[in-house]
């Protein structure tokens, strides 16, 4: 029986990619988006779920608007340099139609809570930006935190970060949100010392360009303009699978080796924004998160492929 999984989005390009896995996995039933900011804001994250999950042919599936900003903050835009890696639309630029289908009344944390409450240990929740619309849902239920299984894309242990050298984008986006989900959640944290070793190169999108299909050249133009941003700028061949990673872990934990240990999220002074063990909790026996270290790179690419071709070669 598949599990239940609730995506929670940002919807950019890799964003876009975590969707296609998700929904060529049969070891999970995507019920539901839930969207936040960070590559773009909440308003643009909600139309980009919908129209690449209409591209897809699954008008079925419910997607939600959740928190605007951060719990501190009174608005988000994003940031010029992550309007460079997503493009202006979050898309890179590539126009995918809107989705006959409107977002729904209700909002992201009603959802995650009610969702958690009917499915309990057969729901899992997967954030790939902000960790604010978790931390809201906690603070409406505060049970939530010990019942509902976490695989949150964000954070980086043993490598430096990728917004400052020591905090990683989704975290860095509300940390006040991730140190709450971490001190209080049960969690496995897939961060950038895993998701960096997953890199997509352009021999991968030339077959979704060969499978004749919309949904394939949309994809694989979305997932160049990403691959060219991370060779200009950072000088690697290919990009990192971020959020497709942390959907993966959701269906098989297998694909990755964890370190169980209780994490805090710095919140002052030049380091904050860092996912860090916490030194008060090093010695609890109970460790509330597991940070990914390892991964089987060579098959969860291979998986990943197989996933997405069945998903974008559908007519």
């Amino acid at each position: 029986m598949a599990v239940k999984l609730i995506l929670d989005l940002d919807t950019g390009i890799d964003d876009a990619l975590a969707i296609a896995y998700a929904l060529g996995s049969p070891e999970l039933e995507l019920i539901g988006v839930t969207c936040t900011y960070g590559n773009v804001t909440t308003e643009l994250a909600v139309r980009n779920s919908l129209a690449v999950l209409a591209l897809l042919g699954r008008t079925d599936i419910p997607v939600f608007a959740g928190q605007a900003c951060a719990s501190c903050a009174d608005s988000f835009e994003p940031s010029p340099l992550v309007r460079r890696i997503h493009g202006d639309n979050g898309l890179g630029g590539v126009r995918i139609p809107d989705s006959p289908r409107p977002a729904e009344q209700g909002g992201a944390v009603d959802f995650i809570v009610e969702s958690a409450r009917r499915y309990g240990a057969d729901l899992v929740y997967v954030p790939t930006g902000s960790s604010t619309n978790i931390a809201a849902a906690f603070g409406a239920d505060p049970s939530l935190a010990d019942r509902l299984r976490v695989v949150m894309m964000g954070g980086a242990l043993t490598t430096r970060g990728n917004t400052t050298p020591w905090s990683e984008a989704n975290v860095s986006q509300d940390p006040e949100a991730s140190d709450a989900l971490l001190r209080r959640g049960r969690v496995t944290m897939v961060g950038l010392d895993v998701t960096h070793q997953t890199l997509l190169t352009k021999a991968a999108t030339a077959r979704w360009r060969r499978l004749g299909t919309a949904a394939g050249t949309a994809f694989a133009d979305m997932t160049d303009y990403y691959i060219d941003f991370e060779a200009s700028e950072i000088g690697i061949v290919g990009c990192g699978l971020h959020d497709p990673l942390a959907v993966a872990v959701a269906a098989d934990e297998s694909l990755v080796g964890v370190l169980p240990i209780n994490l805090r999220v710095d919140l002052a002074g030049p380091t904050r924004g860092r996912t860090i063990g916490s030194l008060e909790g090093l010695a609890e026996p109970d460790k509330r998160t597991r940070a990914a270290v390892r991964v089987d790179a060579e098959r969860f690419l291979a998986g990943f492929m197989d996933r997405t071709e069945r998903v974008l070669g559908a007519r």
